[in-house]
């Protein structure tokens, strides 16, 4: 699979894995932590069962795609299969797919509670367990599911849960269905990736558009996610970047799963090179190539800051987060840089004359490529004749004139939002949150208005605390 070493979660948690130890792995997502709780589990399964063996609990449904996918190449060769479980998905096509009796079921827990029910997935064998990005589940209201889940499972199990904080809350969970557990931590200063560049532009929140715009054009990224905050902001920056010509499509918690399934899919098969996104994707998609991140707007708390960046500079490779703030978000800047340990340098907005000048060098180099590549024998004729009739400069700069994607100033209309206020006292509560958090949750969870019923709720409190956020 191209693993050539381990990762500090991997080197501490599989040893004691395969020791059949229960453990809690203190880790942000980019870390390896599928392989850490993937490859002892798989190592344990028995392929001439026909039950489930081990389950993963994941708090989105892309997560749990995404788990999924990956324990199915781990266990390929061994035969092991890893099936996903998740709300806004056809449950009679679920049952179809239990039937063949995977030996990993990969869910959410809304939808694994409504297979329990239904006696389609049974828990009485089950021997290994995962809590997979503990503290969002958390704050997703999913604490009363999990408990559930647990209790439906044999007490005579392994249990692995992973987790980026570790409030009050998920620490009574372990406390209550772990047994004897060994905690393996990253270190503080891990938080964010040395490879990654970060700064920051102080910008006036109606130029933060044509910000966007000129830093594409000049920077002229593989592939970028621009995370905004809400789900309007997503919708228009996106509709915005493809009135003035750029491949980008938007991603939340509103869009059907088919949707969001395909614009995941489009965005990792490089259809298109921008994917305008909520915090619905700041955890758990491994997508590789994402060379930049462009927070649009700066997020909440530290915690997202550290989960949206981690998209960019991963499997050691080098990354570029860019945060747009207004003025009278300055403290809260510096609070993240406090929490993550990362100064974030200030950069000049550039000119529109800088953006020319980036698409020039990447006609350049597009050029560069292809004489490399040798493919233009072809057009050999046509250039000599040409060179009897102009001279060399001139020639080549008509080419680049032509080649070159003049930066676009279409007019676009954001509408505005108002700043964050910096918080007053302790920016993390063991299991409540502000507006800000419930708006997040009821995003990343996907159970908005249009899809609320295919991933129904397992509980009074939680359809409560859903229905509140649904307009959100």
């Amino acid at each position: 699979m191209g693993f050539e070493e381990t990762t500090p979660i991997q080197a501490g948690t599989i040893p004691l894995a395969l020791q059949n130890k229960d453990v809690i792995g203190q880790a942000q997502t980019g870390t390896g932590k599928t392989a850490a709780f993937g490859i002892p589990m798989i190592e344990k399964i028995d392929t001439s069962l026909t039950h489930v063996q081990g389950i993963v609990l994941a708090p989105t449904r892309e997560l749990a795609v995404q788990v999924a996918e990956e324990l199915n190449r781990i266990g390929q060769a061994k035969g092991v299969r890893a099936l996903p479980i998740y709300g806004g998905q056809s449950i009679g096509h679920q049952i179809k797919a239990l039937k063949k009796r995977p030996q990993l079921v990969v869910a959410t827990p809304g939808r694994l509670i409504d297979h329990m029910e239904r006696k389609t997935i049974r828990l009485q064998e089950v021997s290994f367990v995962v809590l997979d990005e503990a503290d969002e589940m958390l704050n997703m209201g999913f604490i009363e599911d999990i408990e559930k889940i647990l209790k439906g499972v044999p007490d005579q199990r392994q249990t692995l849960l992973f987790s980026a904080t570790m409030p009050k809350r998920i620490a009574i969970l372990a406390e209550k269905f772990m047994s004897n557990p060994e905690t393996v931590r990253t270190k503080s200063k891990e938080m964010t990736v040395p490879q990654i560049d970060q700064h920051y532009y102080d910008v006036r929140e109606p130029k933060k558009f044509d910000l966007l715009c000129r830093l594409l054009d000049i920077q002229a990224p593989e592939l970028a996610i621009v995370f905004g905050r809400t789900k309007k902001r997503v919708d228009e920056v996106a509709e915005g970047l493809k009135k003035r010509g750029y491949m980008a499509e938007g991603i939340h918690g509103d869009l059907p799963q088919g949707k969001r399934d395909q614009v995941i899919k489009q965005f990792k098969d490089g259809t298109i090179d921008i994917m305008v996104a909520t915090d619905v994707a700041a955890r758990g998609l491994d997508i590789s190539g994402v060379t930049h991140v462009y927070n649009f707007d700066i997020p909440q708390d530290p915690e997202s800051y550290v989960h949206r960046i981690g998209r960019t500079g991963r499997a050691g490779k080098s990354g570029l987060a860019s945060t747009f703030i207004t003025h009278r978000e300055y403290d809260h800047l510096k609070t993240i840089e406090k929490i993550t340990k990362r100064t974030m340098q200030k950069r000049t907005i550039p000119s529109f004359a800088e953006a020319m000048e980036g698409q020039q060098q990447s006609t350049i180099q597009q050029l560069q490529s292809t004489i490399e590549e040798q493919g233009h024998s072809g057009y050999r004729s046509s250039a000599e004749q040409l060179l009897d009739d102009h001279d060399p400069v001139t020639l080549v700069s008509a080419a680049l004139k032509l080649l070159t994607r003049e930066p676009d100033t279409t007019p676009v209309k954001i509408t505005d939002i108002a700043p964050l206020r910096a918080k007053k006292g302790p920016n993390r509560g063991g299991s409540g949150g502000g507006r800000d958090r419930r708006n997040r949750s009821n995003d990343r969870g996907g159970r908005s208005k249009g899809n609320y019923r295919q991933d129904r709720s397992a509980g009074a409190k939680r359809r409560k605390f859903n229905d509140k956020n649904k307009n959100s």
